[in-house]
């Protein structure tokens, strides 16, 4: 983006719109309040965890008229909670109101296809290239596919998350099968790769192309939900996350993004670095600069949509987040509602329990997050041992 074109800086005082009511929005929310800003929410449920705090709830589906209509009346510039907006949603509000990221950039991450293709085009300048993949649109496309991507992983197009539209096929057979489950849509069949890891790197990118980074997360998934993020000195080989940065900033700049994107690797058991996905938004991942570092990501994603300095992120404290889904609500054996032991977990040092204000917990729901820090690494992982067996979670440390 040019000088010249460059949307005016937004000082506190303005009205800051965001597309999607959930947790991301929330936390948005509070750091936009917390530097003066007023706030609108657009969200389909009239109970939507960011509407309850926001200034303004325009209770409308992200396609309707008269609610972006009135979104844009109110806010001073838009911003996204989660990739599932419709981009066509944003590039409507765009002909009012700044829009970060805009609707181009959303809709390359809605779609693998076009995600992959995109980092395909990236892995020369980053180094870092994607799993191997074909595209399987139709029926024909079947046949085709190089024996050398089975077993692989099949994936929808379009709408999937949290390990949703996802199989493992081993042969031919069930690569039809799957494909038909699926309903025949658009998929991506990826390579399975053996893999170590997975690691990821948020990245806040200003409307000048100026980008800052926070240091890369270690990740541990548990059912394709992410469930542990570790993150101090030597989390990751130094050589290793300077490269996932360089990747991160290539694929930020290659769509010429603006606001906070994430960028989410696998890491293979040979070193290499395999780019898997980005969420165009703050990142659960991220979740843990709230309390270890001076600049949340959110505060980013407030810093790049308005215009104001993106200062570089200093993490002060090693960190580890571990994710709330809502079968803690319940018991194990029994499956009664139980209340989880925050009190004792809160006893703990360095604790940092932050609850997504959700009225009913599900299985599966993310429902809050815990974030610990401490003054060492080894301090933190016990804190996060004690923290998750508290709470009847998994071994933390396994991340």
């Amino acid at each position: 983006m040019s000088p010249a074109t460059v949307p005016p800086v937004l000082l506190p005082g303005s009205t800051l719109g965001v597309m999607g009511g959930g947790q991301l929005g929330r936390m948005f929310v509070h750091a936009a309040q917390a530097m003066g800003y007023f706030t609108a929410v657009l969200d389909p449920d009239p109970d939507s965890p960011a509407g309850r705090v926001s200034h303004h709830h325009v209770h409308a589906d992200y396609l309707d008229g008269d609610g972006l209509a009135r979104l844009s009346r109110l806010a001073d510039a838009v911003t996204t909670e989660f990739e599932n907006v419709p981009a066509e949603a944003l590039a409507s509000l765009a002909g009012d109101v700044p829009v970060a990221p805009g609707a181009e950039a959303v809709a390359i991450a809605q779609d693998r296809i076009r995600e992959k293709a995109h980092f395909s085009r990236c892995a020369e300048a980053s180094g870092v290239p994607c799993a191997p993949y074909a595209v399987i649109e139709r029926e024909d496309h079947l046949a085709p596919v190089p024996a050398a991507l089975l077993p692989g992983i099949l994936k929808t197009a379009r709408l999937g998350y949290d390990g949703k539209g996802q199989r493992t096929v081993t042969t031919r057979a069930e690569l039809a099968e799957a494909w038909a489950d699926f309903g025949r849509v658009p998929c991506v069949l990826e390579q399975r790769l053996p893999l170590a890891g997975e690691c990821s790197v948020i990245v806040a990118r200003g409307h000048d192309g100026r980008s800052v980074h926070f240091p890369p997360q270690r990740n541990l998934h548990r059912d394709g939900i992410l469930a542990v993020t570790e993150v101090h000195e030597g989390s990751l080989p130094a050589a290793q996350a300077q490269q996932a940065v360089a990747a991160a900033r290539a694929i930020a700049d290659g769509i010429g993004y603006v606001g906070v994107l994430c960028v989410e690797f696998f890491v293979l058991e040979d070193g290499r670095l395999i780019v898997n996905e980005m969420a165009p938004r703050p990142h659960n991942s991220g979740h843990y600069t709230i309390d270890a570092c001076e600049c949340s990501q959110f505060e980013l994603q407030v810093r790049a949509m308005t215009g104001l300095p993106l200062v570089v992120p200093r993490q002060h404290s090693p960190a580890i987040m571990l994710n709330l889904l809502g079968d803690l609500w319940f018991a194990p054996v029994s499956g009664r509602p139980v209340e989880p032991a925050w009190a004792r977990v809160l006893a703990l040092p360095g604790t940092h329990l932050h609850l997504y204000g959700k009225t009913e917990a599900r299985r599966g729901r993310k429902m809050g997050h815990l974030n610990i820090t401490g003054p060492s690494a080894e301090a933190v992982r016990a804190v996060a041992a004690q923290a998750a067996s508290l709470l009847g979670l998994p071994d933390s440390t396994a991340c």
